[in-house]
């Protein structure tokens, strides 16, 4: 077969192309020590290599996941340490207060200091993070967690909800912790009540019960609130007794079977299914105990406090006013504890479970009668200071008194501390009553605040441990990486060294064969 001298050319020079594109590639990746820069040049390295640079950007942001967390759970932890040192301070004026030398000017001395540090509390509950963020009001960081209502008492606006952020591949953490959960959540020792029936003359204080403290929740809960009402009867001046509305006896389940001795020093302590009481005596002077006989009170659970605030965005100025269950057992069974009221169109409302979300249902519904100031829903009456209007809402919270929110716990101590006693037994009966409350709850906030402080410590030690792991992951990483995509430094200044010698060969072997013609041997 002929070969024209144009076929040889093009062969010869696309031979040289080759080569001179070999030695171009070998050079680049001499000077790098790349292998893979595309596809072509090794497709299961190259597959590889995207699957292990999606793995180091997730491990970059694990990294940055893990800084924020962080750095929230050292400023949360910092902040709750500042409130258990209040809280720490509020015990010792609580167990100060106690002393029976205290004029009542020393106890509203003990009230002033009492007051600024509540406000110290507020503020710390209330805390903004770097971002201006409130820390405790789990995903709703623009709103304020707590506020003090008009009455004095302290309310949560927050929600429940604590912020997830992935720290590893098969770990999420919680990076903030709700106030609801924090401070709301601390065990209310006082959940019951107690209400003379007789004698009706408020003037004869001769015997007192107190509203009592709940010191074994389970026996509470299960025993106690089984049959209450209960009445306590004094049915001689050594002995009461403990029965349901029924007439059933349980005052064989009362410490020391109902046997009591009126002179004893501080008053008679009482338990009884979970509960423990004071009974004390004030007899004057030259009064026998029998006046003792005849007394009788009720004991109960306290009843739930419901309560409504309007919505922020609501423009009419109208505020809820006051609630009233009216369907008890209606109440009972349907009625959320915490609740949203909508107002629609056409003067008609929704009542909603809290949280509420697009997908929720209402419990209740209703139609505001024309010039109507109520409404009712769930066995509940909702006063309003105005007729409702379209397009408005109210945050309804009930308290069953099974919690009781820290800040509350401050307040009432401080206003029983700012109440005259001096000269009354019975005022100075109230005071100890309410100091041993006031007590109890402070300890169960402080081991509320404690709780909150060990999960946080968990959860640090949970980063230290998942941060080594994905640092791990991270060297691993880059070590594939490398083995895929980086070069033999050896290997390839061999191979440069060998190309270059190819195409030197092809420059001169073409030059030389493109010189060969028959009229240089004619």
């Amino acid at each position: 077969m002929r070969i024209s001298t144009s076929q040889y050319y093009e062969t010869s020079a696309s031979n040289y192309q080759r080569n001179y594109s070999n030695v171009v590639k070998t050079g680049e990746e001499a000077s790098d020590l790349i292998r893979v820069r595309t596809a072509a040049d090794d497709p299961v390295g190259a597959a590889r290599l995207l699957q292990l640079d999606h793995q180091s950007s997730m491990l970059a942001q694990y990294d940055t996941n893990t800084g924020m967390i962080r750095n929230s759970l050292s400023q949360s932890e910092t902040t709750l340490n500042s409130i258990n040192t209040i809280l720490q301070r509020v015990n010792e004026l609580a167990l100060g207060a106690g002393n029976a030398g205290f004029t009542d000017t020393e106890r509203k001395a003990t009230a002033t200091e009492l007051g600024k540090l509540e406000e110290q509390l507020l503020s710390l509950m209330n805390t903004r993070d770097e971002n201006g963020q409130y820390l405790f009001s789990g995903s709703k960081g623009d709103t304020q967690p707590f506020v003090r209502n008009a009455d004095g008492t302290y309310s949560y606006q927050g929600d429940q909800t604590q912020l997830q952020l992935q720290v590893g591949d098969m770990l999420t953490m919680a990076g903030n912790d709700s106030g609801w959960a924090t401070f709301q959540q601390a065990l209310n020792t006082s959940r019951t009540q107690t209400t003379v029936t007789s004698p009706t003359n408020a003037a004869d204080v001769r015997v007192a019960l107190s509203n009592g403290q709940v010191s074994a929740d389970i026996n509470y809960n299960d025993a106690f609130r089984a049959d209450e009402p209960y009445v306590i009867t004094m049915v001689s001046p050594t002995q009461f007794s403990i029965k349901d509305q029924a007439g059933n006896d349980y005052t064989s389940e009362a410490s020391g079977n109902g046997v009591f001795n009126s002179t004893t020093a501080g008053g008679v302590a009482v338990s009884f299914r979970g509960v423990d009481l004071k009974l004390n005596f004030n007899l004057k002077s030259g009064e026998t105990d029998a006046l003792i006989t005849g007394h009788q009170f009720t004991l109960q659970s306290k009843p739930d406090t419901i309560t409504g605030t309007a919505s922020p965005g609501n423009g009419s100025g109208v505020q809820m006013t006051g609630t009233s269950v009216v369907d008890a057992d209606l109440y009972a069974k349907s009625f959320p504890e915490g609740a949203v009221i909508k107002f629609t169109t056409g003067g008609n409302y929704e009542l909603y479970a809290q949280p509420l979300s697009s997908g929720s249902r209402p419990v209740a519904n209703g139609t505001v009668a024309a010039g109507a100031t109520s409404v009712t829903a769930a066995g509940v009456k909702f006063d309003f200071s105005a007729t409702p209007v379209d397009g408005e809402q109210y945050s309804v919270t009930v308290n069953k008194h099974h919690t009781q929110n820290i800040l509350d716990t401050v307040s009432q101590l401080r206003q029983a501390l700012e109440k005259p006693i001096d000269g009354s037994e019975k005022a100075s009966q109230e005071l100890r009553a309410a100091l041993d409350s006031a007590i109890a709850n402070i300890g169960s906030g402080q081991n509320q605040v404690a709780y909150t402080v060990t999960s946080i410590g968990a959860r640090g030690k949970a980063l230290d441990l998942q941060e080594l792991a994905n640092e791990s992951l991270s060297i691993a990483n880059s070590t594939t990486q490398s083995s895929i995509r980086d070069s033999d430094p050896a290997e390839v200044m061999t191979r440069l060294t060998l190309q270059k010698t190819m195409l030197e060969a092809s420059q001169m072997a073409f030059s030389r064969v493109s010189q060969l013609s028959l009229f240089k041997v004619l």
